[in-house]
């Protein structure tokens, strides 16, 4: 039986991937008494047992765990941004070309951040196909509902929220984004995205968009579909091909789910890149299962929320 630590279990993120694999035969789940939850050598002792070490910390924290660790048979899975674009780590999207395959014999898994999983998925295919240049400037926009804050902001928008908290808050306003170094990376883009994230006053979902213009690629509106008709075929992202409710996309549509919708809308000089999923599913803790389940050699959906 593979045993299993979430280190860092009371946050969002942790708590969602106890709740999904709490109820799986194949797994045991190693978890420390609540007075022991930040004891060091209680958790290295933890770190050391499991076969697969789920890190829901902080950055520091993150990098403190890992550290801890002195045997070569434990996976990490990092839910931070820590590890993301170091060397030696796995990036896990596996839908990317080659990426299966390296998350499957890596000891050490970089989770994807909740935005960059959706500027990626739309992204990173059409550079790959080249219907977008590598020096491509683009945009992109993300709304996301107030879990991707953590208990922090869960309480703040819960419990006695501000009136401004009613509308949507655009923030990152700095251009310095946590994510925008991965989304450059494994598009392999020149240049980062002016990135727009928008926190708005419901629970959970994310909705990503990247808008582009026809003079921006090499191919036109039916091109991009095609990619993506053909690119994700396998793993929890898929292409729909009618995506809109009657001419509108929620936000909240993917709430309670681990996989992910993209769609392309617009006409031939406007195009409009959408990408729908959970800020907590596939933007967080399905992500990290997923990877888990390819780890152990299982079907990627075992144990997860999803419709196909």
């Amino acid at each position: 039986m593979v045993q299993i630590f979430i280190d860092g279990s009371a946050g969002t993120t942790g708590l969602r991937i106890y709740e999904r694999l709490e109820q799986r035969a194949d797994l045991r789940l190693l978890r420390l008494p609540e007075e022991q939850r930040k004891d060091v050598e209680a958790r290295k002792k933890m770190l050391n047992e499991a076969d697969v070490a789920f890190l829901c910390l902080p950055d520091a924290a993150s990098r403190e765990a890992v550290g801890l660790i002195e045997n070569d048979h434990t996976t990490v899975i990092d839910t931070s941004t820590a590890h993301r674009t170091a060397p030696g780590w796995a990036y896990g999207f596996p839908e990317l070309a080659g990426r299966r395959e390296a998350i499957k014999t890596s000891k050490r898994i970089a989770n994807p951040g909740c935005h960059a999983s959706g500027f990626i998925a739309l992204v990173a295919p059409l550079v790959e196909k080249g219907l977008l240049a590598r020096d491509a400037k683009l945009s992109c926009f993300s709304l996301t509902g107030y879990s991707g804050g953590g208990k922090k902001m869960i309480a703040d928008y819960e419990e006695e929220p501000d009136p401004l908290f009613a509308a949507p808050r655009q923030y990152g306003l700095t251009q310095s984004h946590k994510h925008l170094p991965e989304m450059a990376k494994e598009c392999a883009l020149a240049f980062a995205p002016v990135f727009c994230p928008i926190v708005a006053p419901y629970y959970a979902g994310m909705e990503v968009t990247v808008p582009l213009h026809r003079e921006q690629l090499s191919g036109g509106i039916e091109a991009i579909r095609d990619v993506y008709r053909a690119y994700y075929q396998s793993g929890l992202v898929r292409f729909a091909e009618e995506a809109d409710e009657e001419g509108f996309l929620s936000a909240c549509a993917y709430e309670g789910r681990d996989d992910m919708q993209v769609a392309v809308f617009g006409n031939e000089e406007r195009i409009l890149l959408v990408s729908r999923f959970d800020n907590l599913g596939k933007g967080a803790s399905g992500a990290a299962i997923q990877n888990m389940n390819i780890v152990m050699g299982v079907p990627e959906d075992m144990g997860l929320v999803c419709t196909n």
